[in-house]
């Protein structure tokens, strides 16, 4: 007896009484346990945040993480999945801080950081409860309820072992870098993570004139510096040039006076430069500008060239006079001309603007020659009180990014230090959770010194099996190749303490666990958080003076990258098991976290472990809105997950996906119309076969091995699906894995179905035994087949077909590979195409398929009577000669350079259009009877009335009729009209003459 309501019931509702199954038999947990721990597979899952609701993003590699254990589950392994929540980190601060109303790290502080931290502290499991819900609905099994979380104690703590590893690994160093910071949240990020927020936005360029101290030619000479970044100006220190370069001087004269001057620039760059000046001719020595807004004509002369040592060591007069008075060390080389390497022709003035505070290249030149340094903006991205002019304005608004950078050109213009100036669209790095524009800044970080051990990572990646395979050597590949000391310090308050205690003397000491700090401290600690551990202090080994804890806390991304140990409390506990289960089997996410999460759980384990944190890697691409956009709830350009659940099923939703590109690392243009194709081509049309199966389905099933070619060949097919299907399984190819299930339930439901049902209904009882059990055993399999990918169809027609276990605890299906006829594949693949090319030519000249014609010829065919018999019943026609060659001209049509030679007769003689109405009516009733919901059981008597002589007479000769009744399951005709039901009757055209029919339940 089945387990679940009648199939007529709707996807969606079904899917819900079989999830309801699964929780009250346990059918998930029961799939782990009765799997060996002698043989896991190993599933580390990527920990999402609580703070929003699951949508296609989380949905995509869900799915992957779904199918792939349920896979090596029915392979026989124990695949234990543990659900992780990512707990600490910006995006539970700014929620909480837009909660409280709180806009900076100052108002944090004046709320209390204990208060801010509780307060993020409850909010973590914001929406706990919702992704339970929605990841059990889509089908995902995964132990939500033995979960563990990044801010759990004993997480933290193996956090704080990692990292005393590295730092005595001398792997660790805290250091003064350029970085990008975020100045609305006011700390350092990542160079990963810098890379997962780039926008266009629109900016403003300038080429600046700088005065020098000393004039050439008695003339006053200003040395040309192109930037980008025209906020940095105020903490320029110097200029830099190429010290071989050739540089330009130029003679600028307003015509008709005496007043002119010098402008320097690179010789190779003067083109770029003079752009906006249309008179100028490249190589030229002369030529005379009017300016459009005043009209003046001013005379640009060559004078003469110069090498970029020339300059060097000149001073110059400074754009911003703001810090000309203050105490600034090195002043003796402020505002100098200095040589560098990296200065190149390759674009701007070949002269660079220096602001040490803002750049990585800066900072290392200005460390080199002892420049000056003036950081003129504050950590929270505001000119500080001594830039007069803008003090206090944000230097990178959010949301008018080129403001600041306007104003300041506009200044510059009225002091007549601008020579050019423009608005351009580029990609800019903003902050990955808050939008806000990023600023290279410089300041202090602990960092991580990933390029000590770049080497031993490179030949870990090559024990790694990425797909896609490109990615190996490719994005990820050349990631390593360039790797870059990573930053793991945050100027923040909810997360992991980092554990480091500092003396006034100098003395550091660095905690590796909570029982190291109790006896260090003489305190008890149950909680690693910042608030709590700051309160600690114990007394300095070397002085004796008190060591305190240092402000920051962890990126989040050393929490993500310690998942493998850390889950476990290792090396506290669990030593065995997390042993057994490192490096994980199967990892997947998104391409982005190529530079995030596959890239630090690499680190980590190369520094700690000397292996890669995992074997097999499956990428996935990003989940776009229909026009190409990225999906945003303020656009509304995107369905909700859960109404398309609900409407075509969440199998029909995962499906789609994993048929898609983006389980390829290929973006994916959401489209409903594409879920309701996977739902009409393989949910609808699977259950249309099992519906079919369930008609005619014997009270005992017998497996016979029969002999009919139909069975032969779905059988061999099906055999020929199970080894694709598990060897692109076995290379972790989603995409390759499915698109085959796609074309079999074709197969199944268009040609064995339909070529089988006449001897399912009429055929002898042999031949009807022989279908009904290939038909099973085909369900049966397939059902195995589809478990990973649609799990809720697969429990459904495994229970239909009178399976008392759920389907998700029996093995994999292995192909018999002795039932592989490929002399029948063969055979029916020809057939199939000389249908096809028969078809066509119907098409061709207009000719439905039901109506009946005389002959069909073949050339050479090899094909047995069986064969021909297909052809002929699928063509409709009452002869097939095989010929050496075709008959061509008369009544016999043919298509050129067809793939079979084949030629049909079209003549339709006036008994052949009877027999093409006879089939057309039989079509015609048992739509009605299905329109009526009738079943086989169900007789009927058929009424009809009509003007037409002719299908009244089809209807009356005894040939004829005997036959609709046989294929109608009726009693008898009658050539009346009845007071009938709507749902049992119909008028309609056949050949342009009108019929009505109405059908009397019996």
């Amino acid at each position: 007896m089945s387990k679940f309501s009648t199939d007529r019931k709707n996807f969606p509702e079904r899917e819900q009484e079989i999830m309801e199954y699964w929780e009250k038999e346990k059918i998930f947990e029961q799939s782990i346990d009765f799997r060996s721990e002698d043989k896991p597979f190993v599933f580390y899952d990527g920990p999402p945040f609580a703070t929003g609701l699951p949508h296609y993003g989380h949905i995509v590699p869900g799915t992957l993480k779904d199918v792939f254990p349920r896979f090596k589950t029915m392979q026989g392994h124990r695949v234990e999945r543990r659900w992780g929540w990512d707990c600490h980190g910006l995006p539970i601060e700014n929620l909480v801080e837009k909660e409280l109303g709180l806009k900076s790290k100052k108002d944090i502080e004046e709320f209390g950081v204990d208060k801010f931290c509780e307060t993020c502290r409850g909010k973590v499991m914001l929406f706990a409860k919702e992704w339970k819900k929605i990841v059990k609905r889509l089908g995902r099994w995964v132990d939500m309820e033995n979960d563990y979380k990044t801010m759990d104690l004993e997480f933290m703590e193996s956090v704080w072992w990692g990292f005393k590893q590295l730092f005595d690994k001398g792997l660790v160093e805290e250091g003064y870098r350029s970085m990008h910071i975020c100045p609305r949240c006011e700390t350092t990020l990542s160079n990963f993570e810098v890379t997962q927020g780039y926008m266009d936005i629109f900016d403003v360029s300038v080429i600046g004139k700088f005065e020098l101290e000393e004039k050439i030619d008695s003339l006053p000479t200003y040395v040309l510096a192109w930037t980008t970044t025209p906020w940095t100006l105020p903490g320029n220190v110097a200029l830099a040039v190429g010290a071989d370069m050739q540089y330009s001087v130029w003679k600028k004269q307003e015509a008709g006076k005496d007043v002119a001057e010098l402008l320097i620039t690179a010789k190779e760059l003067e083109e770029q430069v003079f752009k906006n000046f249309p008179e100028y001719v490249e190589g030229g020595k002369s030529f005379v500008f009017e300016d459009p807004e005043s009209g003046k004509k001013y005379k640009f002369e060559f004078v003469r060239k110069i090498k970029g040592k020339d300059l060097e060591n000149k001073k110059y007069k400074p754009l911003f006079d703001y810090f000309i008075n203050e105490e600034i060390p090195n002043k003796e080389n402020l505002y100098k001309i200095i040589t560098a390497d990296f200065v190149s022709t390759e674009e701007g003035t070949g002269v660079v603007h220096i602001a040490p505070a803002f750049g990585e290249d800066d900072l290392n030149l200005g460390r080199e020659k002892n420049l000056s340094f003036i950081q003129h903006v504050t950590p929270d991205g505001k000119f500080v009180d001594q830039v007069r002019d803008f003090a206090g304005q944000e230097v990178k608004p959010k949301g008018s990014p080129m403001k600041t950078d306007k104003e300041i050109v506009k200044l510059l213009q009225a002091h007549g230090n601008v020579f050019a100036t423009e608005e351009y669209e580029h990609s800019y790095p903003h902050c990955w959770r808050c939008d806000t524009p990023l600023l290279n800044y410089a300041t202090s970080s602990w960092f991580v010194k990933v390029p000590e051990v770049k080497d031993k990572m490179i030949k870990l990646n090559e024990q790694i099996y990425w797909m896609p395979t490109h990615l190996k050597q490719g994005r990820f590949g050349k990631w390593l190749e360039n790797v870059r000391d990573w930053s793991i310090s945050r100027a923040r308050y909810w997360g992991n303490a980092i554990p480091v205690w500092k003396c006034t003397c100098g003395e550091v000491k660095v905690i590796g666990s909570k029982e190291e700090l109790e006896k260090e401290s003489g305190q008890k600690v149950d909680d690693l958080h910042k608030h709590i551990v700051d309160k600690i202090i114990f007394p300095c080994p070397k002085c004796g003076s008190a060591m305190h804890r240092i402000a920051e806390v962890f990126d989040c991304w050393m929490e993500s990258g310690s998942v493998p140990f850390a889950r476990f409390h290792y090396p506290f506990e669990n030593e065995k098991k997390f042993e057994k289960n490192f490096p994980a089997d199967f990892i997947g996410e998104g391409q982005d976290q190529t530079r995030g999460w596959f890239y630090t759980l690499l680190v980590l384990s190369t520094a700690l472990f000397e292996k890669p944190a995992f074997k097999n890697v499956v990428v996935n691409g990003m989940v776009l809105a229909e026009d190409g956009q990225k999906m945003a709830k303020s656009k509304q350009n995107y369905p909700d997950p859960m109404d398309i659940v609900n409407k075509y099923s969440s199998d029909a939703l995962r499906f789609y996906l994993i048929s898609s590109p983006v389980v390829r690392a290929e973006d994916l243009r959401f489209s409903e119309k594409g879920v309701d194709e996977v739902y009409k081509k393989v949910i609808l049309l699977t259950s249309n076969v099992l519906s079919f199966y369930k008609m005619y389905e014997p009270e005992k099933i017998e497996i016979i091995k029969s002999d009919d070619i139909l069975d032969k060949w779905i059988i061999s097919k099906m055999n020929l699906l199970v080894e694709e299907v598990t060897q692109q399984m076995e290379k972790y190819d989603l995409n390759r894995s499915v698109k085959p299930i796609v074309e079999f339930v074709n197969e199944l439901s268009t040609w064995y179905l339909r070529r089988s049902r006449e001897r399912i209904k009429s055929g002898s009882d042999e031949d009807k035994r022989a279908a009904l059990s290939t038909l099973f055993q085909v369900l049966q399999t397939l059902s195995k087949l589809m478990a990973p990918f649609t799990p809720y169809l697969s429990e459904f027609i495994y229970d239909r077909i009178g399976q008392k276990e759920s389907v998700h605890l029996q093995d994999w299906p292995v192909s018999a590979g002795d039932d592989i006829d490929k002399k029948v594949l063969i055979s029916m693949d020809k057939a199939k195409q000389i249908v096809e090319v028969g078809l066509a030519i119907r098409q061709t000249n207009s000719i439905r398929v039901r109506q009946v014609l005389s002959g069909l010829q073949i050339v050479d065919s090899k094909l047995d009577k069986p064969y021909l018999d297909i052809i002929k019943e699928e063509l409709n026609v009452k002869k097939v000669q095989v010929v050496e060659e075709l008959t061509y001209g008369g009544s016999w049509r043919t298509i050129e350079d067809a793939p079979e030679k084949v030629a049909l007769n079209i003549e339709i003689t006036p008994e052949l259009k009877k027999e093409g109405e006879m089939r057309e009516i039989i079509r015609t009733i048992n739509n009605l009877r299905k329109k009526a919901g009738l079943t086989i059981n169900d007789n009927v008597n058929i009424y009809f009335e009509t003007k037409s002589d002719e299908l009244r007479e089809v209807l009356a000769d005894k040939k004829f009729k005997d036959e609709i009744l046989a294929k109608t399951i009726s009693q008898n005709i009658f050539d009346e009209k009845k007071d009938i039901e709507d749902k049992f009757s119909i008028e309609l055209e056949i050949e342009g003459q009108n019929i009505w029919f109405g059908l009397e339940k019996l």
